[in-house]
């Protein structure tokens, strides 16, 4: 995490919100203290609506056999 003083906030904030949007973490102190903690934003996920999931399994053709099988059987590939 990055410190920086209030000045230094001030005259570089652009290039400070430029690297919390990449992900960095940001403390801003005032007389050697933290007052602020600049951190990107975690929006929070939206469900998928359930007339589109119906939709998209009316599209799927029916599945055959165990999910259970499938799920060796794709763990068991070499491929992955």
């Amino acid at each position: 995490m990055v410190t920086v003083n209030l000045a230094q906030a001030k005259a570089r904030l652009s290039e400070l919100l430029d690297r919390v949007q990449r992900g960095e973490e940001i403390m801003i102190t005032r007389h050697g203290r933290p007052v602020a903690h600049l951190r990107p934003v975690v929006l929070p996920r939206q469900p998928l609506p359930l007339e589109k999931l119906a939709k998209l399994r009316a599209m799927l053709p029916p599945w055959r056999g165990s999910s259970a099988d499938a799920l060796r059987a794709a763990r068991d590939d070499e491929r992955f």
